[in-house]
């Protein structure tokens, strides 16, 4: 007879729930990208076409992106002007391809990534409008624990 501890017990829960706050939608080609964003967004498209040159294939939702932020658990906080899902993690925000192709290659336990805010010269704000300006900005790795729902942040890559 199988005998379960109260904490193997609470930890199968914590899976078990972690894996249902997955999207449905995940899906298991990781280079499938499922984008929520604003329909006037035009860095948004420009993040895009910076994925898709990165071998994304990319499914766009012309819908905003606040309910999806929210039914994700993002803070607000750590948000953007777009949000999207790839290979089972969640991403906010003008994240380098880079760095999505490290994040599926590494896989780390996490909810995903975040460029916070809109840095000028992150993927999709480096048009020439902004005449060759970069600004420094940290890639963060968000993590959740299950527990508590307490979110929390790494930086995973600094651009300087």
């Amino acid at each position: 007879m199988h005998n379960t501890t109260r904490r193997q017990w609470l930890t199968a829960i914590a899976a078990a729930s972690a894996c249902a706050a997955l999207p449905a939608w995940a899906t298991s080609n990781a280079n499938a990208v499922e984008v929520w964003k604003d329909p006037s967004c035009g860095c948004c498209q420009d993040w895009i076409d910076h994925m898709q040159a990165n071998g994304f294939k990319v499914t766009v939702h012309e819908t905003g992106n606040a309910a999806v932020r929210a039914k994700l658990g993002l803070p607000q906080r750590l948000g953007s002007c777009h949000t999207a899902l790839v290979g089972g993690y969640l991403l906010e925000g003008h994240v380098p391809a880079a760095d999505v192709h490290k994040l599926l290659k590494e896989k780390p336990k996490a909810l995903g990534l975040t460029v916070p805010g809109m840095p000028v010269g992150s993927p999709g704000m480096d048009g020439p409008e902004y005449k060759g300006r970069k600004d420094a900005y940290d890639v963060l790795l968000v993590t959740k624990n299950l527990m508590n729902k307490d979110v929390s942040t790494s930086v995973f890559t600094s651009y300087r």
